[in-house]
């Protein structure tokens, strides 16, 4: 009996302490899910994934008719004022309460939620609730209730495998927020990490994961490769405040770091620089867990290389930083006492960061030539059935990628297959052309990597053919 109550003991205490981090189970919210619809039918490009089509023709099938709806003229006009997207409007759905009333749950000002304005913030959500009851959205949510709750038990296995005491333990403080895990099945491959901040001081943080299928008309299947992504969204609960308490002595640092990757860091939403060093520090404390975690080095190479090719050159340098702090707990308590380092560390990178963007720029892979013709040539033969990219160093191997050029869809070749050589280093594309027509395609670097994982940069082919 006395090891039966400690084991009840220590699993009760086990059980309160992933309370105080996770206090509800993954859920499906109507809020979130509301949200989106009504940005996909007003025509957001980031809210218009159809990855989980099982789900998405659901949505056109109920809300089609109501596509010119007044909300949708509202969103557009919103959109084009204040770039009210992404980020923003999953702000809003944590910020309302649930239908049909959708009333601020904290008092709305110029800058909450963000990237919307006091007076366009409320006059949206009079629209909401004119769209919620015209467009039947009760219904909506009621016949597809049982997709919900399937789309939760699939999650299931991933929530029962994060290790939520690594945030204390690396951090070095106890959580005191409400985190909770969203599944936006109509969000595509967009993942969010918003939080609400109560009168009180209460808060809570929600990690909003995107939902696809994997093949795209089936239910959604959710993998140990979206744990990055999750650890990703809570870890800034634990970042974003550490980097305000030294904006000051960050400022001068990140504006010159800024400056070389803006292009990069913009087309992801972060546009400003103390932004770009809240992911940085949250992506180098996801690679952080994975290494606590055993993760193949694979994985872990796969990761890092996700994050360079995003812009975050300075990655490795940082995870780094994160495991001095960890091999000298006794002297840094927590990942607070260690910010000074880190401002030493932005400091010195700062002062020389177009060196390490040069040395990061020699790892990617760069097209040696094409086989046969030269880029932008006139008068290739249209009898070529195979074009060979090749380049200067091996590839990785694993997939490809091939965007369409300026042009579009009319002049990307017809391609058959894509193989690589014995030695990776080129491309073989089987192709059929037509004659005195012009091609253009694009190889990007989502899957053209070094064998280190390093993307190349978008490279445009482009030529004629000739005529017969």
């Amino acid at each position: 009996m006395k090891h039966l109550y400690l084991f009840l003991l220590c699993a009760m205490s086990m059980s309160l302490y992933a309370q105080t981090i996770l206090l509800e189970k993954p859920k499906v919210d109507e809020r979130v899910e509301l949200l989106s619809i009504v940005f996909r039918m007003a025509g957001a490009e980031e809210y218009s994934s159809d990855g989980f089509k099982l789900y998405t023709d659901k949505i056109y099938k109920h809300f089609a008719p109501y596509k010119n709806h007044p909300i949708s003229a509202f969103i557009q006009k919103q959109r084009e004022t204040v770039g009210t997207g992404y980020d923003a409007v999953m702000k809003m759905a944590v910020h309302i309460s649930p239908a049909p009333e959708f009333r601020p749950l904290v008092t709305f000002t110029d800058n909450l939620p963000e990237r919307w304005g006091k007076k366009q913030a409320e006059e949206f959500l009079t629209l909401l609730r004119q769209y919620y009851k015209d467009t039947k959205c009760d219904a909506f949510f009621v016949q597809n209730r049982e997709l919900y709750r399937e789309s939760e038990r699939l999650f299931m296995p991933v929530f029962n495998e994060l290790d939520t005491q690594w945030y204390k333990d690396f951090y070095g403080k106890d959580p005191k927020e409400k985190f909770n895990i969203i599944l936006g099945l109509g969000n595509g491959g967009g993942n969010y990490g918003p939080d609400l901040v109560y009168p009180d001081g209460r808060r809570e943080v929600f990690a909003i994961m995107g939902t696809w299928a994997p093949d795209s008309v089936s239910m959604p299947q959710y993998g140990k490769d979206i744990f990055p992504t999750l650890v990703h969204e809570f870890n800034h609960s634990f970042v974003n405040y550490l980097n305000e308490m030294h904006k000051a002595k960050l400022k001068k640092s990140g504006s010159s770091i800024f400056g070389f990757v803006e292009a990069q860091m913009r087309e992801q939403a972060y546009a400003n620089w103390k932004t770009m060093l809240d992911e940085a520090l949250v992506r180098a404390a996801v690679i952080k867990y994975m290494k606590d975690h055993k993760y193949s080095k694979e994985a872990l190479d796969t990761e890092t290389g996700i994050q360079l090719n995003r812009g975050f050159i300075w990655i490795e340098e940082l995870v780094a930083k994160l495991e001095e702090y960890s091999a000298n707990r006794k002297k840094y308590l927590t990942l607070e006492s260690y910010m000074p380092e880190l401002i030493r560390f932005y400091d010195n990178i700062s002062k020389d960061f177009g060196t390490l963007k040069a040395a990061y720029d020699k790892r990617k892979p760069k097209v040696a030539g094409i086989v046969g013709f030269k880029n932008n040539a006139q008068d290739v033969n249209p009898n070529l059935k195979q074009l060979q990219v090749m380049f200067d160093r091996p590839l990785l191997g694993k997939g490809y990628s091939v965007n369409l050029g300026d042009k579009g869809r009319d002049f990307f070749p017809d391609i058959k297959k894509i193989t690589y050589s014995a030695d990776r280093k080129t491309v073989f594309f089987e192709v059929l052309l037509q004659p005195g027509k012009e091609y253009e395609m694009v190889l990007t670097g989502r899957s053209f990597k070094s064998e280190d994982g390093i993307g190349m940069d978008d490279y445009p082919i482009k030529f004629k053919t000739a005529l017969k």
